[in-house]
């Protein structure tokens, strides 16, 4: 199951049935689930967890250092859940010190082609990444996620659970749930409603958040008078994740 080219360290801890490609380097403290395939000259170095069913492809990089300049070699972490693919060339970097300590992944996730994730970033579970999609240090993005090709997002943003950024977008705010932006800067044009039905949200929860989203975006509200009214209107779980994600902005939302 490990081709004879690659180089595991003997302090590496991989699941019996863990397939590793030729040339690959696999140091110590790095963790791999059963089931996990890793393709040809991938570099996967420690403190790493990568959970089950894990898919690499070559020339991929994950646990590095960081890029942070004040990172001065403490032993931090990535964490990564089960099912994700991780695609050609891709960097997923390990977390500092002067953060979290860890780069946190959930499941089911896929980053595809030169995706790099940055340091203490947060992701949660079936997020897709395209191809050169790039997360500075600190960013957290939500479940279901989707950023486009050569997106990229600012350090400490937050880009929420079923928000869907077009390809080349340029974000240095924070993202709400549920919405679609584009452009550089980026901007908002209206509800993920294609993710949403595809997801099989409820009418009754779509129309809420059509509502909600005017609230914000289209009255002339401050964010306080808009979320008091969503949340005096509607006591959806759905209408509810919009307005937290909105709440807990540090930068200010995408407009």
């Amino acid at each position: 199951m490990i081709h004879p080219t690659a180089i595991v360290d003997p302090g590496a801890r991989l699941a019996e049935d863990v397939e590793v490609g030729p040339f690959t380097v696999i140091g110590p403290d790095v963790e791999i689930g059963p089931g996990s395939r890793i393709g040809p000259h991938v570099v996967i170095k420690g403190p790493t967890v990568l959970g089950a069913r894990t898919r690499i492809f070559q020339f991929a990089s994950v646990g590095e250092d960081c890029q942070d300049k004040k990172y001065a070699g403490e032993p931090t972490r990535l964490v990564m859940g089960d099912d994700n693919v991780v695609r050609e060339s891709a960097t997923l970097h390990r977390g500092t010190a002067q953060d979290r300590g860890e780069t946190t992944i959930g499941s089911r996730n896929l980053f595809m082609a030169y995706v790099h994730v940055g340091h203490d970033c947060v992701i949660g579970n079936d997020c897709i990444l395209a191809n050169q999609a790039t997360l500075a240090g600190h960013v957290v993005v939500g479940d279901f996620a989707i950023l486009g090709g050569l997106a990229a997002v600012h350090q400490f943003c937050h880009f929420g659970t079923h928000a869907m950024a077009g390809g080349g977008s340029i974000i240095t705010k924070d993202t709400p749930a549920y919405v679609m932006i584009n452009g550089n800067p980026a901007q908002v044009h209206g509800l993920n409603l294609v993710g949403l039905k595809r997801r099989g949200f409820s009418k009754e929860a779509i129309s809420a958040l059509g509502e909600a989203y005017k609230l914000v975006y289209r009255q002339g509200l401050t964010v306080e008078q808009a979320l008091l009214q969503i949340r005096e209107r509607y006591r959806l779980a759905e209408t509810e994740t919009f307005a937290a994600s909105i709440e807990v902005s540090t930068r200010g939302i995408v407009r």
